[in-house]
């Protein structure tokens, strides 16, 4: 095997999740003796090198951000690494951006590859796959060895260090409450799965907001996704129901259900009204322009680097997290208020 030996390959060679080879490498107890035992043989004999993050970061500073993603497509996300990179740049950093596609290995992975003295800290929004594992070893591992992280988005309320988040229920709550105040009775969600953080905490923000106008909840009418590649199928049958609102997580969610409205004959907004999240291009040139909750991806960019720079420079231990204001933008796929 020639070159420098990865987790990956490692990972592939001995037909255990790179996961495990990383806890392995670490002599964590989560592995059993036998299987650290082999990992490590292997990686002694294939010289694998792990990352020593503190001394690096003992003997000099890059100037470098890592950033890690789940996708780039995602008009927030693109909005976010816009931010990230207007305060970084005016600090002196560059950034380095990775995709993890919504992997939990390739999240590992990219870790492990940029933590090798390429960059002095991270930021990352997890992927639907760690929040569903709850796995964050490879998270501590690096906060353990003196390496700065921010956390955005998605988050784990488990680790211990910067985070920079909107308030994604009261941003849920505000947007239901406009299509009640509208006259909406009977009003659909579409949302991910629970274990995505944003999506539960929307998700409560809908169920609130029906409590507090003393609306029933139809939970025929409540659309968990855990794949947006087909979320057209996924959401096609809250129209066997006779609703007269939406309220989507996302901007892909709601564009697919003004299209399936209009395929069921209804009009938007006479018929049915739809608020979405995310104030993305699709949004303010869907026809007819969607009503939408802004999450200013481009502020969340900025206090993340801000927040990670500070880090970088002071090496305080305090943490905090960052709360950034949603705004309701109302455009033509909601009624006028009478």
């Amino acid at each position: 095997m020639k070159g420098k030996i990865t987790l990956k390959q490692i990972s592939k060679e001995l037909d255990v999740s790179i996961s495990t080879v990383s806890k392995a490498l670490k002599n964590s107890s989560e592995i059993s003796l036998e299987t650290r035992e082999k990992v490590q043989a292997f990686a002694k004999l294939y010289n694998y090198r792990p990352n020593n993050i503190a001394l690096s970061l003992k003997n000099r500073k890059t100037k470098n951000i890592g950033v890690i993603i789940p996708e780039i497509v995602h008009h927030f996300f693109a909005s976010v690494i816009s931010g990230i990179e207007q305060e970084a740049n005016e600090k002196g950093y560059n950034v380095i951006i990775c995709l993890s596609t919504e992997s939990f290995d390739k999240e590992v992975i990219n870790m492990d590859m940029l933590a090798n003295g390429s960059i002095d800290g991270f930021i990352i929004s997890l992927t639907k796959e760690t929040q569903m594992r709850k796995d964050y070893h490879h998270l501590q591992e690096v906060i353990n060895q003196g390496m700065p992280l921010v956390m955005f988005d998605r988050i784990a309320e488990s680790i211990n260090c910067d985070k920079v988040v909107i308030d994604d229920k009261k941003g849920a709550y505000d947007a239901v409450s406009e299509l009640i105040d509208i006259g909406c009775k009977n009003i659909g969600l579409i949302s991910t799965v629970d274990y995505v953080s944003v999506g539960r905490l929307r998700t409560e923000g809908f169920l609130e907001a029906l409590k507090d106008h003393n609306i029933p909840v139809n939970q025929d009418a409540i659309i968990k996704i855990e794949d947006i590649e087909h979320c057209r199928e996924n959401i096609a049958p809250l129209f066997n129901h006779k609703i007269d609102g939406i309220f989507a997580v996302n901007e892909i969610f709601a564009l697919t259900a003004m299209n399936l409205a209009r395929e069921h004959g209804l009009r938007i907004p006479e018929d049915v009204s739809v608020i979405g999240f995310t104030d993305g291009e699709l949004s303010k040139y869907a026809s007819p322009a969607l009503t939408t909750v802004s999450q200013n991806g481009l502020l969340i960019g900025q206090e993340a680097a801000r927040m990670l720079i500070e880090k970088i420079e002071n090496e305080s231990e305090d943490y905090k997290t960052k709360i950034i204001k949603t705004k309701l933008i109302v455009r033509k796929s909601t009624k006028s208020k009478s």
